[in-house]
């Protein structure tokens, strides 16, 4: 699905080059579940920007499903971001206002699908994750666990080829940790591609495959 080659990222600070990212070379495959694992200040969030394409490498390549994303123009790319590929934040990013049922609504209003279709895709979401009967609630009404499922239910309604997830399970208990790494398991045997950004060596127990970040680069 995902190819990065010799892919390399360069902060310019002043007068002064910051290189983030060193050759980065990673193949993402098609129902893969793969983990990366980061030390303190291994930038894995730029890594993961540019896997979602928000952030943009310094140099070589980057293959989407065949084709060369310099290829592609920006309106393309926002359509695979919003179709293909979605993102589960670790501190959730839901709006305090909206209520659970028109936060999983609301990334489907942007893809311009009729309301009544927006809503019964938002409820078989909620569903999946065990949370049709909070749909009238608000985030601070929840737990967290309660929480990290409604972002990924918003996920789910997007019905991508690939999840990203930044640290899903940060400051959540065991058991709601273990909850968490066997729905995403659940989501990757439904042919879902999960790629999870942790810093837990527990997830050895979940992921096909593990990549180890250090000192800019895949060791």
């Amino acid at each position: 699905m995902i190819e990065l080659k010799n892919i390399k990222k360069i902060y310019k600070l002043w007068d002064t080059n910051l290189e983030v990212l060193k050759w980065i070379d990673l193949t993402i495959n098609n129902w893969d579940f793969l983990s990366i694992m980061w030390p303190s200040w291994s930038w894995k969030s730029t890594l993961m920007n540019i896997i979602w394409m928000l952030d943009v490498q310094t140099s070589w390549n980057y293959i989407f499903d065949g084709e060369l994303l310099d290829d592609l123009k920006e309106d393309e790319i926002s359509k695979i971001r919003w179709k293909k590929i979605w993102f589960i934040f670790q501190s959730y990013n839901l709006i305090p206002r909206l209520s659970v049922l028109k936060q999983v609504m609301l990334p489907l209003w942007y893809q311009k699908i009729p309301r009544n279709k927006r809503k019964q895709i938002a409820l078989n979401a909620l569903k999946k994750v065990w949370l049709d009967d909070k749909i009238n609630h608000k985030p601070t009404e929840l737990s967290g666990w309660q929480q990290q499922r409604v972002s990924i239910a918003r996920a789910l309604a997007v019905n991508p080829f690939m999840i990203l997830a930044d640290e899903p399970t940060w400051a959540l208990d065991s058991k709601t940790w273990d909850d968490i790494m066997k729905l995403l398991v659940d989501l990757n045997n439904e042919w879902k591609t999960i790629v999870l950004i942790t810093h837990a060596k527990e997830v050895d127990n979940y992921a096909k495959r593990h990549i180890v970040l250090k000192d800019w680069n895949i060791i």
